[in-house]
């Protein structure tokens, strides 16, 4: 009795699918290695720390965009990876910000990873209206906590907002790798920035409230907050402008009039 005899093609061919397998199957454990599963904290979920950059001395990815696909009513805010970029979502539209030359791109895609991140699912909001007594990062962070808790909302837990309006004045950043191939130090961090003012621009405005994620998805990197004044830096806020492509991570901002805060509806 003979036996089926198998070409070389054939046998080439089933080993260039075992191969390509393989590959899936050992990016998919490096990529699950390096950003592990994402952690669920009350109305928030977040991967990856920020601490993690300075452990390491580099900022790979932790998770690909991809992840959101399909899924609406998504917020979040987070670095790009390789500190090349601002991840903004809105509703679960995408807003990454890229500096390029003297300049910066928005792409309005999901083929992007994230350093770390930090997001809400978010179906309906309530509108607050800002005093105008509320000016600063510092006092935004007091009305957030004062108006969550007054909501019923646990204040012990991370709280996803968002504020809109024109704010009189807006000082921001998107990352941009000035480390010249050296690990990650919190000062090369900070140089890392090519920062950007807007004046009495109208945005919509993406942030996380947090006492107890410093070095996670709230960055000890604020200067909204001024050395010496007692207070600590409870928010992670990315800016979405409504009249031109900016966008990106807020350091500090001058609130004006008719600003509104926006709170989960419960």
């Amino acid at each position: 009795m003979k036996g089926k005899s198998i070409s070389a093609g054939a046998v080439s061919n089933k080993r260039t699918a075992f191969m390509a397998v393989l590959l899936a199957v050992l990016c998919f454990a490096i990529d699950a290695a390096a950003g592990g599963e994402p952690t669920r904290d009350g109305l928030v979920e977040y991967i990856g720390a920020q601490k993690n950059m300075f452990e390491t001395g580099r900022a790979e990815g932790v998770m690909e965009l991809r992840f959101f696909q399909g899924k609406d009513n998504i917020y979040a805010v987070g670095p790009a990876a390789l500190l090349d970029g601002e991840v903004t979502l809105l509703n679960s539209k995408p807003y990454v910000a890229k500096v390029r030359g003297n300049d910066y791109q928005v792409d309005n895609t999901l083929n992007h990873a994230v350093l770390f991140l930090v997001w809400s699912h978010v179906p309906r909001w309530k509108d607050i209206p800002v005093p105008e007594s509320v000016k600063t990062c510092a006092q935004l962070q007091k009305f957030v906590k004062d108006q969550a808790a007054a909501s019923g909302m646990d204040v012990s837990k991370p709280i996803p907002f968002q504020v809109s309006g024109t704010p009189a004045e807006i000082v921001w950043h998107i990352n941009c790798d000035r480390t010249e191939n050296q690990p990650i130090t919190r000062e090369l961090f900070a140089k890392s920035k090519a920062t950007y003012t807007m004046k009495n621009e109208p945005v919509d405005i993406i942030g996380f409230y947090s006492e107890r994620h410093g070095g996670i998805f709230i960055s000890e990197y604020a200067p909204g907050i001024k050395p010496g004044s007692g207070d600590k830096n409870t928010v992670h806020m990315h800016l979405v402008s409504r009249s031109t492509k900016a966008t990106g991570h807020i350091d500090d901002i001058t609130f004006g009039k008719g600003v509104t805060l926006r709170l989960p509806a419960q």
